[in-house]
């Protein structure tokens, strides 16, 4: 361990370089991935690099017919992405003996930057202040995909053998739902554990919740404001259904609690209806995010208690039995647990603490990632930990303290040492 800090010392300059390398390419998706996403040139740099260490390289293109196929078996993929120039880099780093398979997961991915004149300084253009890296993508997640290559080019520099083999998957589109990961487990992309690099603020994440977004759209029938009994308002049938929703809602927090996470939760986060004051709106829209928790509760079931609810709202108000509200479900994700008495948490347990010289906290996120897809459909123990926190994902000035991209390096180095060694 002591040979590994001090080479890391040494090497500060260059992992960080690396590191603000990635930053200053644009890398951001088009429409939440829906209308593309600029990671090629980012996909090309980090495949590069990967070469310079020694790596073998595939580049995995996005294919529809394969988002489709994971939508159709597991009810996840985001389907009708223009996926043009935008592919997977995977990388494997074989040890010297034998051992595990240890996968380093992060996505190029990052959200646009628009209110550029808001930012203290370019977004594309990484500066360093006060301990910290500023720039578009630092927290989410490049920082993360950095530093576990990094990890593997600490111990190469160390001079550290290490067993068992490395790998590195880079994908596309997770910003859009997931769906780089999906496609790298489509094609076959396994290992004996999977870390997923999203920020975590220094703690273990073991648990996220599921969500499913939904739209409602209501009919009315339009007309003067001062005829309003000549008319039905779709405005009055949503707020109906929403408050019957809202009841719904407070019956899951009397039903389900998790150790690690929230109670399960619904959130009207955009409405739409009519055209004027003086007009009975004869069109209404709302859409919903519920949140649920993994294995306690599951999709289908929060998408049959949804309708439900809004079926039974329908048969009892004689407008809605004939017009009946249109509901769809435009992105949805499944939860993620993960057992922490399980051996590659106890391993991640061990390096952490190795590295950092303290337990590490294990905690639940409310937000979803590509955790639950290594866990729920590549069957792969999986754990979500990097450097970053949630609080600066997306926002203005996003930025990532050099200190825990450097104990994240070091971390993960420990994290493959102890885990890919043979049984």
């Amino acid at each position: 361990m002591e040979l590994l800090k001090e080479v890391l010392e040494k090497n500060k300059e260059k992992y960080l370089e690396r590191l603000s390398e990635l930053v200053a390419i644009d890398t951001h998706d088009l429409g939440h991935g829906i209308k593309g996403g600029l990671e090629k040139k980012g996909q090309d740099y980090i495949a590069e690099l990967f070469r310079s260490m020694g790596a073998e390289v595939t580049l995995d293109p996005m294919k529809e017919e394969d988002i489709e196929k994971c939508f159709t078996l597991y009810q996840e993929g985001n389907l009708g992405h223009n996926q043009t120039d935008r592919y997977n880099v995977y990388a494997t780093f074989q040890g010297e003996k034998s051992g595990r398979t240890l996968m380093f997961n992060g996505h190029m991915d990052v959200m646009p930057a628009e209110e550029v004149e808001e930012w203290t300084s370019p977004p594309f253009s990484p500066s360093i202040r006060d301990g910290k890296i500023f720039g578009r993508g630092t927290a989410d997640m490049k920082g993360g995909l950095m530093a576990a290559t990094m990890a593997v080019q600490l111990l190469k520099d160390a001079g550290v053998p290490f067993s068992g083999t490395v790998k590195i998957s880079s994908v596309c589109d997770e910003e859009g739902g997931g769906n780089g990961s999906m496609q790298a487990i489509m094609s076959g992309e396994r290992a004996d554990g999977v870390v997923v690099c999203e920020g975590t603020s220094d703690e273990l994440i073991l648990a996220h919740m599921g969500f499913v977004f939904f739209r409602v759209k209501f009919t009315g029938k339009s007309c003067h404001s001062g005829a309003k009994k000549e008319g039905v308002s779709a405005i009055d049938k949503a707020i109906k259904v929403i408050q019957a929703l809202n009841e719904k809602e407070h019956e899951w927090l009397l039903h389900y609690k998790h150790p690690l996470l929230p109670a399960p939760n619904l959130n009207v986060g955009v409405i739409h209806g009519g055209t004027a004051g003086s007009t009975v709106a004869d069109e209404c829209m709302f859409e919903v995010c519920v949140h649920y928790l993994p294995n306690q509760m599951s999709h289908n079931q929060v998408v049959k208690e949804f309708r439900e609810v809004v079926e039974r709202v329908a048969r009892s108000d004689a407008w809605l039995e004939e017009h009946l509200p249109e509901v769809s479900i435009y992105q949805s994700g499944g939860g993620f647990e993960m057992e922490e008495d399980a051996p590659f948490v106890n391993s991640f347990k061990r390096a952490y603490s190795e590295a950092r010289g303290k337990k590490v906290k294990v905690v639940g996120s409310p937000a979803g990632c590509d955790s639950r897809l290594w866990k729920n459909i590549a069957e792969c123990p999986t754990i979500q930990f990097g450097p970053g926190n949630l609080a600066q994902c997306h926002g203005i000035d996003e930025w990532l303290d050099l200190e825990a991209y450097y104990q994240s390096i070091l971390i993960y180095a420990e994290l493959i040492l102890d885990f890919c060694k043979a049984e």
